[in-house]
């Protein structure tokens, strides 16, 4: 008989002892398989992070950090500096403001906790700032603060989406970058509140505007905000020009650093500017370290995988000792034996191997976000700039800093043909340095002294 097809049927001889090593090994693999596609899927986000914000530069008014601090829009004589200099490819702006109440027919759709509460704790009325009682305010016996509506004023409205792709309309389209008619697009959450569709209309800023698109983002901030044309809000609220962001892309990466420099030679102390290349080789550093324990994981869980099927067959080769001596003494030759165990160490490793791959797929999502969550990564605070016309602190919607520390931990599971080869590599191996040690001792065993002890 064959000595392949021999070593086979020798596998599912003793169905205990096969099923038992078929558990380990699957359970084995299956870790192999998980941490494979852990590592393939936070390689592809370090990649993508990397290009996306490899020639990426932000550009925010100096002193302001968090909603705190001092500072002025950036004018349109700075806006230019930044679009003349040398290596710019292209330039996205915008302005922020936040809405009362009293200025807009539009009611936001969430109520103020803590946080709102402590950053809205001064309204402007009648010229006077006011203190508001609240918790965290300052005292006051008014009446607790109400939310607001924030307004972003861009000509990218792609630049709100928070994840540096495009921002997803559910209806309507978005505007062309040089508009300045008195239309807006409309977070999901503020236009269901204010029961608004496509071609509604509402006032704000005692002007009559046209609902042109509703946009979702999955954030309950940004989905109770408010986009309109950059032109616009600064007609609207009489800062021509102005604008609380730039972000500005350079033409290659090898340029990044020094138009960074002659920005802030052409800029001095008026603006704060970071390449966000820098910001995020820092935010993927979690990442690197996953795919390090991962790539470790492989390694632990390929040897113990191969420990299991070497102690198994050497097991197996002690007890049938007399069985190698017999098939050598009718003429067996030492390969066909060989062939025959490496075969039985093949196809317990193969079974197993297929149970671990279901397995270690099954798993795989919820490993690699596990593994994500739980890394400490660099964090980040909403980011916040200036004062609106109140003279409340205003929370940028977006913002390419933000979307970097966002996105990082936003892993897909990745699966790809690369990752069946590693582990098709990784179950050979197994089977291969489980089957070196008892091959050597079955070319040790002499027919002769087998049965003579028999």
């Amino acid at each position: 008989m064959n000595p392949v097809i021999r070593g086979v049927r020798s596998a599912l001889r003793t169905p205990l002892r096969s099923g038992a090593m078929v558990i380990m090994l699957a359970i084995s693999i299956g870790l192999i398989v998980a941490m494979l596609v852990a590592r393939t899927s936070v390689e592809a986000k370090i990649t993508e992070v990397k290009q996306s914000a490899a020639t990426t530069i932000s550009i925010r008014p100096a002193g302001v950090m968090g909603g705190f601090g001092g500072g002025n829009p950036l004018t349109a004589e700075q806006a230019t500096k930044v679009t003349d200099t040398p290596h710019i490819a292209s330039t996205s702006a915008s302005l922020t403001d936040q809405l009362s109440q009293d200025d807009t027919t539009l009611t936001p759709s969430f109520e103020l906790g803590q946080i709102g509460q402590r950053m809205q704790r001064f309204e402007a009325r009648g010229g006077e700032a006011m203190v508001i009682q609240g918790e965290g305010a300052l005292g006051g016996n008014s009446e607790p603060p109400k939310p607001r509506t924030t307004v972003t004023g861009t000509d990218n409205p792609d630049s709100v989406a928070g994840n540096g792709g495009e921002l997803k309309i559910t209806s309507g389209k978005a505007f062309n970058e040089n508009s300045d008619q008195l239309i807006a697009l409309l977070g999901k959450n503020l236009a269901e509140k204010n029961s608004l569709k496509v071609g509604s209309t509402f006032t704000a800023y005692g002007k009559t505007f046209t609902v042109q698109g509703i946009y979702e983002t999955g954030s309950m901030f940004q989905d109770n905000g408010l986009v309109i044309p950059l032109k616009t809000l600064q007609d609207a609220t009489d800062q021509a020009g102005a604008v609380t962001s730039l972000t500005a892309t350079v033409d290659s990466a090898e340029n990044v650093s020094n138009t960074v420099a002659a920005l802030k030679t052409s800029l001095g102390d008026k603006a704060d500017i970071t390449s966000d290349a820098e910001r995020a080789a820092e935010s993927v550093s979690s990442l690197a370290s996953i795919s390090s324990l991962a790539t470790s994981g492989v390694i632990g869980a390929t040897i113990a995988a191969a420990v299991i099927v070497l102690l198994t067959m050497t097991l197996v080769v002690r007890e049938r000792r007399r069985e190698i001596g017999v098939i050598k003494a009718i003429g067996g030759s030492q390969w066909k034996v060989v062939s025959q165990f490496a075969s039985e160490a093949l196809t317990l490793t193969i079974i197993g191997g297929i149970i671990g791959l279901a397995m270690g797929i099954a798993a795989s999502g919820s490993i690699t976000q596990s593994l994500v969550q739980n890394q400490d990564s660099p964090q980040s605070g909403p980011q916040l700039n200036s004062q609106n016309r109140s003279g409340a602190p205003v929370r940028m919607m977006g913002g390419p800093l933000g979307s970097i520390n966002q996105g990082v931990r936003d892993v897909s599971n990745t699966i790809t043909p690369d990752v069946f080869a590693a582990a098709t590599g990784c179950i050979l191996l197994i089977a291969m340095i489980g089957s070196i040690i008892p091959a050597w001792l079955i070319a040790r065993i002499r027919p002769a002294e087998v049965l003579r002890t028999e």
